[in-house]
């Protein structure tokens, strides 16, 4: 029966089109005014409009908006009460203004309420207990972007500064290796240079060696020879 829905089922209903031949569904449990969960599957793409244009209405946000709303529910035949009335006429085909006067008749014979004001103000009183919530919500998130967000790009910024350090240190080794290499480049000329003249002095100084030699020995044969 439509009255044994808890308020939590009957807000749901205002901004959820139920799917019960859905075959991709989810459950939504709000506690119902007896304590007994009752479960409530909805289309996994919730049918409400984002009025914001961007993003896309978030389940979860869905069931944080019909808890807090359930939790401030207020007492007696309000706004809601009169919106449940107005959805039961759906389906009867009249038109739009027809089907806000019927919905009102029967809101006035459910609590005696004649004052169409008190539908606008609790409608406001709802909005109102929205908008405090968003601020909390802003505030917030605004938090954890300076905590979490800010940590973040503390840490990009000391990685980046970390690769520039880095980059430089390579240009430097870089640069240290290229000054190596020419120094390799000149030791080894330099090594050529200097083997290939003790090379050639050390053979100069040979065939010296061995043209005093010969001489000196040439010159004891003939004393020998002449002298003795």
């Amino acid at each position: 029966m439509e009255e044994e829905k808890s308020i939590g089922r009957k807000i749901l209903s205002f901004f959820i089109e139920e799917d019960t031949t859905h075959t991709k569904t989810q459950t939504i449990s709000t506690p119902s005014q007896a304590g007994t969960p009752p479960k409530v599957e909805v289309k996994q793409t919730v049918a409400v409009q984002n009025a914001a244009g961007t993003g896309v209405v978030d389940k979860k946000f869905v069931d944080h908006f019909v808890q807090l709303i359930e939790n401030s529910n207020l007492k007696g035949p309000d706004y809601f009460e009169y919106m449940q009335a107005l959805k039961n006429l759906a389906g009867l085909g009249l038109p739009e203004d027809k089907q806000y006067q019927a919905a009102w008749a029967s809101f006035k014979a459910m609590g005696g309420i004649t004052d169409v004001n008190v539908l606008t103000t609790t409608a406001n009183q709802y909005v109102g207990m929205l908008d405090t919530d968003r601020q909390n919500f802003l505030k917030d998130v605004e938090a954890a972007i300076t905590q979490k967000v800010g940590g973040l790009k503390n840490d990009l910024k000391a990685t980046q500064d970390e690769n520039e350090a880095l980059a430089k240190q390579i240009i430097d080794l870089q640069n240290r290796i290229n000054s190596n290499n020419e120094k390799i480049t000149k030791i080894t000329s330099d090594i050529s240079e200097q083997s290939a003249k003790i090379t050639a002095n050390k053979n100069n100084y040979e065939i010296t060696y061995t043209s005093f030699v010969e001489q000196i020995k040439g010159d004891i044969t003939k004393i020998q020879q002449y002298l003795s």
